[in-house]
C-alpha cells in the first residue's frame, strides 16, 4: 500500500505559489444560487504539477478561474505568489491555456504568440527572441509563418501553450487542454508537456477528466467531489519525475489510479 496518505508535506511559506483557505464560491442565477465550490483549502508549492480531477460540474475549472481572478470567491481567501489573485493577474503572474486553442485565424502562429507580448509593450526584437524560444520549447520550430488552419489540432494546442509561455510567467494554468484530442495525439502531448515542465520548472495547475492523464502528469492529484466542489483527496505521486509512457503499466501507477478512482466514487457516495 502506498504511504502517500500518511506522508506529511512540508511547504515553506516562501515556496507556496497558490494558497486557498476555506474558499467557497456561489453563482447567483435566475433559478437560484449555484454552489460551485465549498470550503476548499489547498496549498500548491513552486515547481509542483498539480492535476484537478472530478466529475463534470464539480468546480475544477471554477477553481482554476479563481486562481486567475476570472471568478471571485464568495468567502474564504485565494492568494497567488503571496498577493491577491487580482494583484497576481495585474502582475501577469501566470499563463492560461484554455480547452480550445483560441488562435486568431488571420494571424500566423508567430503573430498569435506575439499578441500578449505586443500588449505588454515588448519591442520587435524581444518579441522575435521570445517567439523563437517558446516555439523550440513546444517543438514547433519552422511553423512560425503558418496559419492555425494549416496545423493539426494538436499542433494548434501546442501553439496555444507557446503563447501562454511567451512572457515567461512561472505559473501555468491549463484547463483541460487536450480533452478534445484523440488518444494517440494526447499521449504525445502529455510526453511533451512533461518534458517542458522538466526544462522550465514552472508550477502547473492542470484540469482533466482523465484518470490516466492525471496520474501520468502529476506530482499531486486533487480529487474533487460533485457540486458543491470540495476536495475529497489529495494524492502525492510516488512516481519518478522522468516518466516514459509505459510507466502506466507498472503496479505503482495502477495503485495511484485505483486511489483516484476510489476517491471519485467516495465523492459521489457523499453527495446527498
Amino acid at each position: 500500500m502506498i504511504n502517500t496518505g500518511q506522508r506529511e508535506r512540508q511547504i515553506l511559506k516562501t515556496d507556496t505559489v497558490i494558497s486557498a483557505k476555506d474558499l467557497s464560491l456561489t453563482f447567483q442565477t435566475g433559478d437560484g444560487p449555484v454552489h460551485a465550490l465549498k470550503d476548499v483549502t489547498l496549498d500548491i508549492a513552486k515547481g509542483d504539477f498539480v492535476s484537478f480531477i472530478g466529475p463534470s460540474g464539480c468546480g475544477k475549472t471554477t477553481l482554476l478561474r479563481a486562481m486567475a481572478d476570472l471568478e471571485h470567491p464568495t468567502s474564504g481567501t485565494m492568494t497567488v505568489n503571496g498577493t491577491t489573485a487580482e494583484e497576481a493577474r495585474r502582475a501577469r503572474a501566470y499563463g492560461y491555456v484554455f480547452q480550445a486553442a483560441g488562435l486568431y485565424p488571420w494571424r500566423t502562429i508567430a503573430g498569435n504568440i506575439s499578441l500578449p507580448l505586443e500588449i505588454m509593450g515588448y519591442d520587435k526584437a524581444e518579441q522575435a527572441r521570445r517567439i523563437q524560444r517558446v516555439l523550440e520549447l513546444v517543438e514547433l520550430e519552422g511553423f512560425e509563418k503558418k496559419y492555425p488552419w494549416q496545423l493539426s489540432g494538436g499542433m494548434q494546442q501546442r501553439a496555444s501553450i507557446a503563447r501562454a509561455l511567451a512572457f515567461d510567467a512561472d505559473l501555468l494554468l491549463m484547463d483541460e487542454p487536450f480533452g478534445a484530442l484523440d488518444e494517440i495525439v494526447r499521449d504525445h502531448l502529455n510526453e511533451q508537456l512533461l518534458k517542458l515542465w522538466e526544462r522550465t520548472n514552472k508550477t502547473i495547475c492542470f484540469v482533466t477528466h482523465s484518470i490516466p492523464e492525471a496520474v501520468y502528469l502529476s506530482t499531486r492529484i486533487v480529487v474533487m467531489s460533485p457540486r458543491p466542489g470540495r476536495i475529497s483527496d489529495v494524492i502525492e505521486s510516488p512516481l519518478p519525475r522522468e516518466r516514459p509512457l509505459d510507466i502506466r503499466d507498472t503496479p505503482e501507477f495502477i495503485e495511484v489510479a485505483h486511489r483516484v478512482r476510489d476517491g471519485l466514487r467516495a465523492g459521489h457516495s457523499d453527495d446527498v
